[in-house]
């Protein structure tokens, strides 16, 4: 991986994964997130929050809302696969949601509180479907695929791993390690 690859995937990209030890496993990740989250931003100052995670990337702030508006989308998203079949999901830019002044300026707690009680909420969900469930799907239009909520599940474990990556990195380059 070249540097910028590297920088905006700390982690590698995305890849599609059962878990080490399944599902439980990925729902797990999701499960703790919050908390694993909350501990990453834990003594950041403002000033740092405001610091992009890498040059050109969204700040340690919009990486915190970002988390939320995605993870909404996602909720919703696999709500929509429980009760359609195959529905087209509507996809949102998430580039622009960052650029949104809450998302810029906003308190992380908002965020952070609101990732804490959908994660309660759709870990309740998940730990609900079935062998048959988690190969129900969602088409999403701007991908032009088919995804089954297993995969989606994961896609999402792997994400705020992702996440949590950039903040992290951001806090060793800088330094902040020892707040």
């Amino acid at each position: 991986m070249t540097d910028i690859e590297n920088l905006k995937y700390p982690i590698g990209r995305f890849k599609y994964e059962t878990g080490r030890n399944g599902v439980d496993e990925l729902i797990d990740r999701i499960s703790t997130l919050p908390q694993r989250l909350r501990t990453e931003v834990e003594g950041l100052s403002e000033s740092q929050l405001g610091t992009p995670y890498r040059e050109g990337g969204w700040t340690l702030r919009q990486v915190v809302h970002h988390i939320a508006d995605s993870h909404i989308n996602a909720y919703s998203r696999f709500k929509l696969a429980m009760t359609e079949t195959n529905p087209e999901i509507r996809p949102y830019n998430e580039g622009q949601w960052a650029e949104c002044e809450d998302a810029k300026h906003s308190h992380i707690s908002l965020s952070l509180e609101l990732i804490e009680a959908l994660h309660k909420r759709w870990v309740f969900f998940l730990r609900t479907l079935n062998k048959d469930d988690l190969q129900r799907t969602y088409y999403h239009p701007v991908n032009k695929k088919q995804s089954a909520l297993l995969e989606i599940i994961s896609m999402y474990a792997w994400h705020g791993d992702h996440h949590l990556a950039h903040i992290d990195a951001a806090k060793r380059r800088n330094k902040w390690q020892d707040n």
